[in-house]
């Protein structure tokens, strides 16, 4: 079997995640990424499948081409090679709301079972628990992007039934990648589990979320990473293990 499509038999479940959300992306697509492990995901299917893609970031780079793993979005490795820098409202205006945006990744400290996120406030608004960053871009990402694609470990807190706040709907949420399985939209909306990780248990999952979890009849097969891509991850994209450890 040549080399670049042999499976990896060595991975962490950081680098599972990083290679399933950089198979979410298509040669040609333009997407709008953060920091952390979407875009390190980015930068591996640009190495791989899809070199024609083109990155964007909040901060105003546009196709951008980082020699190195970016610690924030306002890092200067951000710009290496970028087609352009622009304003955040030309990013926005020009390219979000004018529906350039094929794919846009999203984080949160709460998402709930119809992909709605939070990113504003835990506890009543009014008087909460704690006060989170707000929205930033990441309602306009939800809106405008043609699909979104969350990734973030499981954990019951921050998968409850109901967000206490929705920052940004979920109406185009497409996948969540997690750390267990992956989650899609059913019939009606609700995120339900379409794929398990080898070795993990469907109730595993269940007592990570706040909802009683539906699940696919016949759950998908998780292609294991190639031995290539944890390669690239580990060598070129992130040798620091950043965000791989």
């Amino acid at each position: 079997m040549p080399a670049t499509t042999e499976a990896a038999t060595d991975y962490t479940l950081n680098e599972l995640m990083c290679v399933l959300a950089a198979r979410e992306i298509e040669d040609g697509d333009v997407v709008f990424v953060g920091i952390g492990l979407p875009n390190l995901a980015c930068n591996l299917a640009r190495a791989t499948h899809a070199p024609n893609m083109t990155l964007i970031y909040e901060s105003g780079a546009v196709g951008a081409v980082p020699e190195r793993v970016p610690p924030s979005i306002g890092d200067p490795a951000l710009v290496t090679g970028s087609l352009m820098v622009a304003s955040m409202a030309d990013i926005f205006q020009s390219f979000l709301q004018n529906g350039k945006i094929q794919v846009g990744f999203l984080g949160g400290a709460q998402v709930d079972k119809r992909g709605n996120i939070n990113t504003t406030a835990v506890g009543p608004y009014q008087a909460p628990k704690v006060r989170l960053p707000g929205s930033g871009g990441a309602c306009e990402i939800a809106i405008h992007a043609r699909r979104v694609i969350i990734v973030a470990k499981l954990d019951k807190r921050a998968f409850p039934d109901t967000v206490d706040f929705i920052t940004s709907p979920g109406k185009r949420v497409a996948k969540i990648i997690t750390n267990m399985g992956i989650l899609e939209p059913d019939a009606s909306g609700e995120m339900a589990l379409t794929a398990l990780y080898p070795g993990v248990a469907f109730e595993q999952v269940q007592e990570n979320v706040g909802w009683k979890l539906k699940r696919k009849s016949a759950l998908l097969p998780v292609a294991p990473p190639r031995a290539r891509e944890i390669e690239l991850l580990r060598t070129q994209l992130d040798p620091n293990r950043l965000h791989i450890k």
